[in-house]
């Protein structure tokens, strides 16, 4: 009588989720068993757990909604330990304080709620916050390598899928993007000098070269020259005589 209790409860509840689901939660009940659901959390806005996808499973028992499930997390998280019972309120660690009107939702509710608590309980981890932001950014890709997960979430595999398509255009749009422009020309380019500045600088070691020609050379062959050019005259001159 109880597990029939137990099964049209999970029944009913599982319509609920359909009907009106929950933010940043989603819970389905095993194919071969309904009182073992798979749940996902997405990690809260602001907190190192931001962006993370979560991956768990909650066990109710035969007596349930009388009695307390039990419930794991599955994805490496930085905050509980894996495939272990985590004690809370509302798991089976505490049946002094469970509440039969708590549904699926409110459990898993109070779940992401705890996650963001550092208080140490049974079943809790303590890691820094940059690990559990790199956990964050690796979950959803360490869910979908598990067979169960990829099943039950298949929107979720969709997702990594997507991102992956994302990232191999970013890196082929990346290697195809064309260099920038050197900003410092070549060493050769460097060196060489504006054609103005060539002649400028030639002319320059022309009128250097000239002036170090010695005057007294210079007068020298301005007279040789001189009598070659009168020779002609004095030759005539003496004919005329």
């Amino acid at each position: 009588m109880a597990e029939r209790a137990c099964v049209q409860r999970l029944q009913k509840e599982f319509r609920a989720m359909c009907k009106e689901p929950v933010p940043h939660i989603l819970a389905r009940p095993s194919h071969s068993d309904i009182r073992e659901w798979h749940y996902v959390l997405e990690g809260s806005e602001g907190t190192p757990f931001e962006g993370g996808v979560y991956h768990g499973k909650v066990k109710f028992p035969e007596e349930y909604p009388f009695k307390p499930p039990g419930i794991s997390m599955i994805t490496p998280n930085g905050r509980f330990a894996t495939n272990k019972r985590i004690c809370m309120s509302m798991s089976d660690f505490h049946p002094e304080t469970w509440n039969p009107m708590w549904s699926v939702s409110s459990i898993l509710n109070g779940l992401l709620s705890f996650m963001t608590d550092n208080a140490n309980t049974t079943g809790s981890v303590s890691t820094s916050v940059e690990e559990k932001q790199r956990l964050a950014k690796a979950s959803l890709a360490y869910n979908c390598k598990s067979a169960i997960f990829r099943k039950m979430f298949p929107e979720y595999v969709e997702m990594q899928l997507a991102r992956e398509r994302e990232s191999e255009q970013a890196a082929v749009e990346q290697k195809e993007m064309p260099l920038p422009h050197m900003s410092v020309l070549p060493e050769k380019t460097q060196q060489l000098v504006p054609p103005d500045r060539t002649r400028a600088k030639v002319k320059g070691q022309q009128h250097r070269s000239f002036q170090k020609f010695p005057l007294w050379l210079t007068a020298v062959v301005v007279a040789v020259f001189a009598s070659i050019m009168a020779l002609p005259l004095l030759t005539l001159n003496l004919t005329s005589i």
